[in-house]
């Protein structure tokens, strides 16, 4: 890692460094929205694991999971980005951040996927209960430099997973994978940048997609496009942003402009719709990139969670969520900053305004309807499963928890129950979150949140074992780091082959609960 470009004085950094207005991000947690939480269920297609038999008829099919998961089928390969089964972004089980529906589709019940890309090592994007679900699986993990220590402490073999910098590539069974710059940051719990994010290119004999990870605004995404593009499809995060740190996400003005910028055909706003990250509306994030799509001629989609689409022939957008209260561009808008202006010329519904000043409180959202919102009807012919997200009273103005989106350096506080002692991970790592009651099998129960806070536990996936890892000793070593991190600068890193499964995909999984 030390010989990476991006690593200085013993972190990872961005060429833009990334600012923050710590006071304007106080004010904005006790001015958030009323409409962050869902106040009716969401509206989810259960997914059907025959559809996985049929291979696409364009060669490139898409199912978005909710948040920045999706399932990519491109020219015969399947990959999965950021999959996040788990019930809470957060290190612990009891607390944090809690998603609105169980996954559409159980984790063991998922086709066999040929490639996992990780972009970051947040808890929103490296879901600790679902990788160690995957670890005995048939398939290769390519991730950012640094995180392979995760996967391979969690129990995935080190033949199985692939590290690349920025611009390095690696062929997964003919399809290659690039690593794309992003501007963001890493860490879990204490540690901070010491693992490098980044964006994903999937370059297919036919076909090409970006997943833009987690990021903000940055020059280098018109080199993405000079480079990789053009693009059949885009997946740009778009939502979990905030006034007071504009340079750690994009917003939906500029995810619309980055598509232009990266070269897109198709954009899928992703990082939205499935958990509470930020001060927003949860409903803001697709509002507004639709605006800002129009505005700029560009072609967007917007499925439900856990439905799929051609990506050369989509279908039209259907409103699938609850009409409510929401902030503008020229409202609430989020700029980056140290971008040269040449970089948003041609973009006209990018509100071309200066940072807000620190100080300055963000404006009053609009008053919620007197009117609750009718529950979402799917489109005729769709079987949708509801799932009823925690409820936040009427006009509440909700504290999130360790937000993914928080500043730089913020060391979020976790409450530790009184009595208990949590065993230590080895020096160097991070502690694992425990598992999530989402990784059911086709057909159980799923957890439902209700508006008093208890929940409905399902069983796990088929087949699947509850494991209590043994503590590592205090002080032990941390987890070498993969091989593929010391291969010279630029050079193409080629997986090993894994040996071949003997047990169906997801069955005999082993899911880790750490010592209490």
């Amino acid at each position: 890692m030390a010989r990476s470009p991006q690593w200085h004085d013993g972190g990872f950094v961005n060429p833009q460094p990334i600012l923050n207005n710590w006071e304007r991000t106080l004010s904005d947690l006790f001015h958030s929205s009323p409409e962050s939480t869902p106040r009716m269920p969401v509206v989810v297609d259960r997914i059907d694991p025959k559809r996985f038999a049929t291979p696409p008829e364009d060669g490139l099919r898409v199912t978005w999971l909710g948040h920045s998961s999706t399932l990519v089928e491109v020219d015969g390969h399947r990959v999965l980005t950021d999959p996040v089964w788990g019930e809470r972004t957060s290190p612990l089980e009891w607390i944090g951040p809690k998603r609105w529906f169980p996954a559409p589709i159980a984790l063991d019940a998922l086709p066999p996927i040929d490639a996992v890309v990780i972009s970051h090592d947040h808890y929103d994007h490296l879901d600790f209960a679902t990788i160690t679900a995957m670890k005995d699986w048939n398939t290769t993990f390519v991730v950012p430099l640094g995180v392979g220590a995760h996967l391979e402490y969690w129990g995935v073999p080190a033949s199985r997973i692939v590290e690349l910098d920025w611009w390095e590539r690696t062929k997964v069974k003919g399809l290659d994978i690039v690593c794309t710059p992003a501007r963001h940051a890493s860490g879990r719990f204490l540690q901070q940048d010491k693992t490098l994010w980044a964006g994903w290119a999937l370059v297919g004999s036919q076909h090409r997609v970006y997943y833009s990870g987690d990021t903000g605004l940055f020059p280098a995404m018109e080199e993405i496009g000079a480079k990789l593009g053009p693009f059949d499809l885009t997946m740009i995060e778009t939502g979990q942003y905030g006034a007071g740190w504009p340079d750690w996400h994009l917003g939906p003005e500029q995810a619309v402009l980055a598509h232009r910028l990266v070269k897109g055909r198709l954009m899928l706003p992703v990082h939205w719709g499935l958990v509470t990250l930020a001060y927003h509306g949860w409903t803001e994030p697709i509002e507004r990139s639709l605006v800002a799509a129009k505005h700029d001629g560009v072609g967007i989609t917007a499925p439900r969670p856990g439905q799929d689409f051609l990506a050369l022939a989509p279908p039209p957008v259907e409103r699938w969520w609850p009409d409510r209260p929401w902030k503008t561009a020229e409202e609430a808008p989020i700029v980056a900053s140290q971008i040269p202006p040449k970089l948003r010329e041609g973009h006209p519904a990018l509100p071309l305004l200066p940072v807000p000043p620190q100080g300055t409180q963000a404006a009053k959202p609009k008053t919620p309807n007197a009117q609750p919102a009718p529950s979402p009807v799917a489109p005729q012919g769709a079987n949708p499963t509801v799932a009823t997200p925690q409820a936040a009273p009427s006009g509440a103005n909700p504290t999130v928890v360790n937000p993914q989106g928080a500043p730089q350096g913020t060391n979020p506080t976790v409450a530790t129950p009184q009595g208990t002692n949590p065993q230590a991970a080895p020096q160097g790592t991070n502690p694992p979150a425990t598992g999530p009651s989402s990784l059911h099998s086709q057909g159980a129960s799923p957890t439902v949140a209700t508006p008093q806070g208890t929940a409905t536990s399902a069983p796990l996936g088929a087949g699947t074992q509850l494991a209590t890892p043994q503590a590592a000793p205090q002080g032990a070593n941390p987890p070498a780091m993969n091989a593929a991190t010391s291969a010279p600068q630029g050079a193409a890193t080629q997986p090993t082959t894994p040996p071949e499964m003997t047990a169906p995909l997801g069955v005999g999984a082993t899911v880790a609960t750490p010592h209490e």
